[in-house]
């Protein structure tokens, strides 16, 4: 491709809502343009690198014995309903209504799409297991959308899902494509950690995720250096030490003012891991009262999956209703002397070891000292409902957890029956019995590693691709066009690295040098040949867009240096 006849409008300024790097250099190089909050457009250079993601992901999932289809984007409510995440799934769902009233979505995920299109004629265990698999876009009506592409509304993602007889099916499918990821995420060039991760709204037994690690990620890994021990912030367990001591006498004290755990346990000298923090919440209007060690944080994902509730079914309580229910101002609820006996409450297991705790008195301007579960309140025990953080010591004691932020570019579930029993899609075992189908889903975001690539691979100056998804692998600059030895010798080379089935770039442009070496930096074109005033000489400058030191050299020296170079990079053992 000739840069002269190219659409390739790179900026010079940072774009004014961008807040990591590869959103400023993903717009500034020309690869997306922003349409509307969360919706973006791929440049030429965009689409490039789309492809060819595509292409690896694509040639792994086949390799692993998956096959490709497509579902459409626009999904039927009846499916959904036969489900039950119509309503569940919560606001991030596009829907809408054709001429004739009938509703649809616009498809966040695929896992009633898919089984539904095999339900009716995948019927036999002799057919199993099976795996199919399609790139298509999803849309979620993020609440807010940020980072570019990587936390948008319409993106693109390879989504498969696989079908087994029996749960030793699935487990052999799940590792399948498991190690397929291991692979697509090596041939992109990404430093990854794979952690257990939360199966959320999906539902299911089990599931990993894959994240590349970037300071910028809105993901938080935790992990132990003496073990293979890593899971995402909100699955994450830990191991917590308790003080065995005697029971005290309950007492009232005044904390006129103070209301939270920070400013009550400075105020009477308690430390606040010895005392009850209070969440007040609403969920699916009826009250909840959630009580955990003041010194943590509430882990909503845990929360959710034992309520079994949508996150968007949850909501702080309203302060009348706070007052209503405990009789004080908020700020001093506590699980003792509730004037409604009868709201919900949860206490997390942590609570019912720790003695003389420090908890509100639902009474304004005052707190409890040397409360005790079991003798002065009780309420639900939930096994845990608490975040981990860096420090605390991994649950099967293999060490402290350390912490990472990162981007989380693939995901993997064991889905079990949920999908197969809810949507009545069954195959007849050996013995013509109808049984329902054993399932696994497998998400890759094609267009959010994009993303998470180049949060790994920038500098001061632009990106740096890994060749395996460079929009180009060679990028040719022609000092001065106008110098017909320097022109001839820059069109030699590209129809030499095409013959050579090199993915090459001219830049022919009648621009000054220092634009165009800009723009070659920026762009992050993994190999570099400057023709320049050396030409008739055939002497040209190599360099990599990663050393950034060049090198003079015999025009034929550097192009075979270069194909020998691109070679290396593309192979990959497949053993």
């Amino acid at each position: 491709m000739r840069l002269s006849k190219y659409y390739m409008p790179t900026l010079r300024e940072d774009p004014v809502d961008s807040e990591i790097e590869s959103h400023k250099l993903l717009v500034r190089g020309a690869f997306i343009r922003k349409q509307a909050s969360g919706i973006y457009s791929y440049l030429p250079l965009g689409k490039k690198v789309v492809n060819k993601i595509e292409a690896i992901v694509r040639e792994s999932m086949d390799k692993y014995g998956a096959i490709e289809v497509s579902t459409s984007i626009l999904q039927p409510k009846e499916l959904w309903e036969e489900s039950s995440r119509w309503d569940t799934f919560g606001p991030e769902m596009f829907k809408l209504k054709d001429r004739h009233d009938r509703e649809y979505s616009l498809g966040p995920t695929a896992e009633e799409a898919l089984t539904d299109l095999i339900k009716n004629e995948l019927n036999s265990y002799k057919q199993l297991p099976l795996n199919l698999y399609q790139i298509v876009d999803k849309f979620r009506d993020e609440k807010r959308p940020r980072f570019g592409i990587n936390r948008s509304r319409d993106f693109l993602m390879k989504d498969a899902y696989s079908f087994d007889t029996d749960y030793e099916g699935l487990e052999k499918s799940y590792q399948n494509m498991w190690d397929a990821y291991v692979e697509v995420f090596a041939r992109l060039g990404l430093d990854i950690k794979i952690v257990e991760g939360d199966t959320g709204s999906m539902g299911g037994r089990k599931s990993h995720e894959f994240i590349a690690l970037a300071e910028t990620g809105e993901g938080v890994i935790l992990y132990t250096d003496e073990s293979d021990y890593a899971a995402t912030d909100e699955k994450a367990r830990f191991r917590m030490e308790f003080v065995e001591e005697e029971e005290k006498d309950l007492e009232l004290v005044e904390t006129v003012g103070k209301k939270t755990i920070e400013e009550v346990s400075e105020f009477l000298q308690v430390d606040s891991r010895n005392s009850a923090k209070a969440i007040d919440l609403s969920v699916k209007g009826e009250p909840l009262l959630v009580f955990i060690p003041g010194d943590r944080d509430l882990n909503m994902a845990k929360l959710i999956s034992y309520l079994k509730v949508g996150e968007h079914e949850i909501e702080m309580l309203d302060p009348d209703k706070i007052r209503e229910i405990t009789g004080a101002e908020p700020g001093f609820t506590g699980p003792i002397g509730l004037k409604d006996k009868d709201v919900r409450v949860l206490v997390d297991k942590s609570l019912t070891k720790i003695k003389n705790l420090l908890v509100g008195a639902n009474k304004t301007d005052y707190h409890y000292k040397n409360a005790n579960y079991g003798r002065d309140f009780k309420g639900e025990i939930v096994e845990d409902l608490l975040m981990a953080k860096e420090g605390d010591m991994a649950y099967d004691g293999s060490g402290i957890l350390k912490a990472k932020r990162g981007i989380e570019v693939g995901n993997i579930f064991q889905l079990g029956d949920k999908y197969s029993k809810a949507l009545d899609a069954n195959f007849l075992d050996e013995n013509g019995s109808a049984k329902p189908f054993i399932m696994g889903s497998y998400g890759i975001g094609i267009t959010r590693s994009i993303s998470a690539v180049v949060e790994q691979n920038y500098d001061e100056k632009g990106i740096i691709w890994p060749t395996s998804v460079a929009p180009f692998e060679v990028i040719i600059t022609v000092v001065n066009p106008k110098k017909e030895d320097q022109l001839q010798l820059g069109e030699k080379l590209y129809k030499e690295f095409k013959d050579q089935r090199v993915d090459v770039l001219l830049d022919d442009r009648k621009e000054r040098a220092g634009v165009k070496f800009n723009d070659r930096d920026l762009i992050g074109i993994p190999y570099r040949i400057t023709v320049g005033k050396d030409a008739s000489d055939c002497i040209v400058e190599y360099s990599t867009r990663k050393d950034m030191e060049n090198q003079k050299m015999d025009s034929k020296e550097a192009l075979d240096k270069i194909v020998e170079s691109i070679k290396k990079d593309l192979s990959f053992d497949y053993n």
